[in-house]
């Protein structure tokens, strides 16, 4: 389902002052992203951002309300899914969510991940103490990197910025996703902090921070790398970026999920068998497509100080395979299994294009 383009934007100033007054999970500010449904509570206090497959709504985290208030949402929000013959799954919601949902006993979750936290007061001493990272930002500054803070009005719809995101997206495994890794935010920066890695005025990547606001933090929302920036840069912008919020008193900076991540193992037992084997599976063989391990580890590089853990959760007794075929929908954008193909025919393409290539250097090698 795609929400009305119209309505989603009449909704904008409304959607944006609840989560700036409730947004404590950490993709609260995501709500707003190009995309994603909104309904309020009838109270008018409360809001929760959906996209709608598989007669799922699939929400964008948790409800942004009071947290009080949070079971009694959950109920109407649930109620009014129901009268339209719907199912819920809250994507990405964390302990809150998660301690109000078991209470309920009328949900199921399952443990998608984890994701990284830190306090900026406590970055200088960690890299202090982080000789191989610091030798990465040093690596960057010595070809020439810099990081500069752009406000949202000069980085909205940027054209080098907005070069840089094309050249990025045609480098990944899987054709874009959308959802909670939507790489369309360049229209709706708001709030936001941009930091962008450039040498000789020459943009080479970028960094998209969301506010988390009841946690007087900040979700690194996305970090776009051009083909041209050295290693280290993605590292430079992270540092720059806890530095920078640090500096203007905020407390709380997290890298976002990092799927199938095994480092919360809170409860991870309670996942049912089947989706145990899926997830497993999926982090076993799925890097052609979605490197989890690779981001797993370069999150885990910057030790945080603690993993918080990443739930689904159902409104079923059971969580079924069709919550999880939802998931999968809202982030195709459409069907998962069209999606699957496409990146298939993505990678053939891509391994032919470097078998390709062996080739040919084979053959110029022989020549001479």
């Amino acid at each position: 389902m795609t929400p009305d383009t119209a309505a989603e934007e009449a909704n904008l100033p409304r959607v944006r002052d609840l989560v700036l007054r409730h947004g404590w999970n950490a993709t609260a500010y995501q709500i707003i992203n190009p995309g994603i449904a909104h309904w309020f509570s009838a109270g008018g206090d409360a809001l929760i951002g959906y996209v709608e497959y598989a007669g799922v709504r699939v929400t964008a985290g948790a409800p942004v309300c009071a947290e009080e208030r949070l079971p009694e949402v959950v109920r109407e929000f649930e109620a009014d899914a129901a009268q339209a013959d719907r199912r819920v799954c809250y994507f990405g919601g964390e302990s809150r969510l998660e301690v109000a949902c078991r209470k309920s006993r009328g949900h199921s979750m399952v443990l998608l991940g984890a994701q990284p936290a830190w306090s900026p007061a406590h970055w200088g001493p960690m890299l202090a103490g982080h000789s191989s990272l610091r030798a990465q930002l040093s690596r960057a500054r010595n070809k020439g990197v810099a990081v500069q803070e752009w406000t949202a009005e000069r980085a909205t719809d940027h054209p080098e910025l907005r070069e840089c995101l094309d050249a990025w997206l045609k480098t990944r495994g899987l054709p874009t996703m959308h959802f909670l890794v939507e790489p369309a935010t360049l229209t709706r920066l708001f709030d936001r902090r941009i930091f962008v890695a450039a040498r000789a005025e020459k943009v080479l990547a970028f960094l998209v921070a969301s506010p988390v606001p009841r946690r007087n933090g900040w979700l690194v929302e996305q970090i776009v790398r051009g083909p041209a920036a050295p290693n280290g840069t993605a590292e430079l912008l992270i540092d720059a970026a806890v530095r920078a919020v640090g500096a203007s008193g905020s407390q709380y900076v997290t890298l976002g999920l990092s799927p199938l991540s095994q480092r919360a193992e809170l409860r991870r037992e309670s996942n049912p068998p089947w989706v145990r084997i899926l997830l497993g599976w999926a982090r076993a063989h799925g890097n052609r497509f979605y490197n989890f391990e690779g981001l797993d580890a370069f999150k885990a590089k910057f030790r945080p100080e603690r993993w918080e853990p990443v739930y689904a959760i159902a409104n079923e007794r059971t969580f079924s395979p069709r919550m999880l075929y939802a998931i999968a929908a809202a982030f195709a954008n459409g069907s998962p299994i069209l999606m699957g193909c496409k990146a298939l025919l993505r990678a053939v393409s891509r391994e032919l294009g470097w078998l390709a290539q062996r080739l040919h250097l084979r053959r110029k090698q022989a020549a001479e």
